[in-house]
């Protein structure tokens, strides 16, 4: 019998529901918004399988991608709907034209993410587009398993866990299943949406659309937008990633569920047949293929996930695994837990999520000193540069000066080991300017 002790070892990918032969297990939502397994002890038999199918007792072994390419989808309508390159569009494509179903995550009435499957391209447009909370899988297994044993061919997509968790379920390989999943950063709280749709809309009822990647102003500039119905008009909120409140919480790390800081899907051990992903970077190996309007990466782990591409819909260019890891560390490492996560949680339902997520995410005095905002980026000229002396840190441009430090750090760190002043750790065309202290 399943049994949560240690809400870090719950993925949440609900294998153990759909695996439970008396239906006794179902989901239920905790005080942080996110779903872990519940047994029915009067009608549980003791068979054991909810405990062989969980990915996090039993996981799969890592591995390294067979082939590592840079992918753009030359229809530009589908590459600028897309996260990135539109790989998926032209897997899924395939998969439709061929009568088969493709699984994936979509809004549901409530702006709340839940996994579903289309037989036709319109439902396979809901699926397109990065959706940063965490879906209710449901019914999904099962119908996988259903539409497979009926001959049909079926695309799963989802989170590395969730394709693991699928793997699980189904304990058997079937030639007719292709599954993909992406490097993920990690799964954030379904309530912590909830509330935020709640804030900046007033009813969540009335929302139009939601994207999490508009391209608008470019792939590697992305913004959030929500366009939502305010007194019989339209309201379109644009806002650029680094400045909107929800994908601050999301990218600080402070909102996801607790087993994404210890992530037993990792470094190919979902299995899936594909991985996609932004090919983060691509400036610095293919600049020809970097035009801001978005570059998948996509690593090939199996035989069956390189026989399903359809290389004519795309412009590719081949690389390594040792070449991409590094600017993908994602794809390897899980989170690092946020030191004010166990507060913002615990002041969640009681403040204001915008102000909440402001005090949160407050960086601290060393995060200051250490990585200069964006807009002083913008000021640097040729002849900047960098004054040390007397316990305090200026940085000089002509006859603009700018103070950025502070004594007390200075008292504990006073060692700079590098000065950047265009870091790309962000990306070329959102450099940072650094100073690394030891």
């Amino acid at each position: 019998m399943i049994e949560i002790l240690d809400k870090y070892n719950c993925c949440g990918c609900s294998a153990c529901v759909s695996v439970c032969p008396k239906h006794c297990i179902k989901m239920e939502e905790d005080n942080e918004g996110f779903l872990y397994p519940a047994v029915n002890e009067n009608n549980c038999i003791n068979c054991g399988l909810c405990e062989k199918v969980c990915n996090v007792l039993y996981p799969y072994e890592r591995r390294e991608p067979q082939r590592v390419f840079a992918a753009i989808n030359k229809d530009e309508r589908v590459r600028f709907k897309s996260s990135s390159g539109g790989v998926f569009y032209i897997l899924a494509e395939r998969i439709i034209h061929n009568g088969g179903v493709v699984f994936g995550a979509r809004f549901d009435k409530n702006w709340q993410v839940v996994m579903d499957y289309t037989e036709d391209m319109e439902g396979v447009e809901l699926f397109m587009g990065s959706k940063y909370v965490q879906a209710r899988i449901e019914n999904a297994y099962a119908d996988v398993k259903r539409f497979l044993i009926e001959g049909r061919e079926v695309l799963f997509s989802g989170t590395p866990c969730q394709v693991a968790g699928l793997r699980k379920f189904l304990r058997k390989s079937y030639e007719n299943l292709l599954t993909i999943d992406f490097i993920c950063h990690g799964t954030p709280s379904p309530r912590v949406w909830k509330i935020y749709l709640e804030d900046v809309t007033s009813r969540s009822n009335i929302i139009k659309s939601v994207e999490f990647r508009n391209k608008t102003k470019g792939w590697n500039n992305f913004s959030f937008r929500i366009k939502y119905n305010e007194e019989d008009k339209t309201i379109s909120m644009l806002s650029p990633f680094f400045q909107n409140h929800y994908m601050k919480a999301f990218l600080q790390d402070i909102t996801l569920r607790p087993s994404c800081y210890a992530c037993k899907a990792k470094g190919g051990s979902s299995h899936s047949d594909i991985t996609i992903a932004d090919f983060w970077g691509i400036n610095t190996i293919y600049p020809n293929m970097d035009d801001d309007k978005g570059t998948s990466l996509v690593l090939i782990n199996t035989k069956k996930g390189n026989d399903s591409l359809d290389f004519t819909q795309m412009n590719v260019e081949e690389t390594t695994y040792d070449c991409i890891k590094s600017l993908n560390p994602a794809y390897s490492a899980s989170a690092k837990i946020h030191p004010k996560r166990k507060e913002f949680f615990e002041r969640l339902n009681t403040d204001n999520i915008i102000d909440l997520i402001n005090d949160c995410t407050k960086p601290s005095v060393r995060k200051k000193i250490t990585m200069i905002p964006i807009k002083l980026c913008a000021l640097i000229k040729r002849n900047a540069k960098i004054i040390i002396g007397g316990g305090a840190r200026r940085i000089k441009f002509d006859n603009l000066t700018e103070n950025v430090c502070l004594n007390m750090s200075l008292e504990k760190n006073p060692k700079i080991v590098a000065v950047h002043f265009r870091s790309k750790y962000n990306g070329w065309k959102m450099y940072n300017m650094e100073i690394r202290l030891k």
